[in-house]
């Protein structure tokens, strides 16, 4: 059975509580789900003491964010099946939750002063889980007061885009930092949906050095031209072939219910014995 390898939860910027997910993707028909929350190991965690649920195999994941330093664009990385004790691991996790937590508190202090109505408060129940509030959950806020239409609306474009008056980024680690972290970790480094963040010259790149195991192809942001161009750099490369809706809930421009992009049991099998492989070793 096929598994989406690519979902998240409460635990970042989704809007399901993860034990609902795999009601989900059994409803889909699937039979491995991976949560990959951003930059946080909780949902790994979870997967390493519930293997199992709903009859869905659980793969612990997270999704990485990190630098590409030549091209000034950020990326991320899917890490499969990490030792969640990794110490560099960890580290980048902590980093990356504080980061996010100060760019969380000057986006709800900047929308309070462009918006009065604006209650920053009503937005804490909604990361509670995570801890960390991310621009979905001060949206969500809006919306519940009546300030915005949705969650990635015209409302966010007009606060968050690149010609809103609110700009608060985190700092992230360059690429090959993330990596090594990967590595020390003996994950699986799948380079997470190449189209989103123009990351097709560092996919070549990545590809070409052995420094990644997998691309990320079934997703829903990947233009047609660049699935069929990293499916080439895949098969020169021999490098596992991935896909995954990268569901939110209802923190989504466009919905995409889990398995509607998959990743075949082969695969995922591979993936599971190469991370084996590699703690083994360690």
């Amino acid at each position: 059975m096929n598994g989406d390898l690519h979902t998240h939860s409460t635990f970042s910027d989704g809007s399901t509580p993860l034990a609902r997910l795999p009601r989900l993707a059994a409803r889909a028909g699937l039979g491995w789900l991976a949560v990959s929350d951003h930059d946080t190991l909780r949902s790994a965690e979870f997967a390493y003491a519930h293997p199992e649920q709903e009859g869905v195999r659980l793969i612990p994941a997270v999704e990485l964010s990190a630098r590409d330093t030549v091209r000034r664009r950020r990326v991320h990385i899917l890490c499969y099946w990490p030792d969640t004790a990794c110490p560099p691991l960890r580290r980048y996790c902590d980093f990356m939750a504080a980061e996010r937590v100060e760019a969380g508190r000057r986006n709800a202090e900047d929308l309070a002063r462009l918006e009065p109505r604006f209650d920053p408060a009503r937005a804490e129940p909604l990361y509670r889980a995570s801890g960390v509030p991310f621009k979905a959950h001060l949206m969500d806020a809006m919306c519940e007061a009546g300030l915005a239409e949705g969650i990635y609306g015209a409302r966010y474009q007009e606060l968050f885009g690149k010609s809103g008056p609110i700009h608060n980024p985190c700092r992230y680690d360059p690429v090959d930092q993330v990596l090594a972290a990967i590595r020390a970790a003996g994950g699986v480094a799948v380079l997470a949906h190449p189209s989103v963040y123009r990351s097709m010259e560092l996919a070549a790149e990545l590809a070409a050095s052995g420094r990644i195991d997998g691309l990320e192809i079934d997703h829903p942001r990947n233009t047609p031209e660049d699935k069929e161009a990293l499916r080439r750099l895949a098969d020169r490369y021999d490098l596992l072939v991935t896909g995954g809706t990268d569901f939110h809930g209802r923190y989504t421009g466009t919905p995409h219910p889990i398995g509607s992009c998959a990743t075949q049991e082969e695969t995922i099998r591979r993936i599971e014995a190469l991370a084996r492989s590699r703690k083994e070793r360690k």
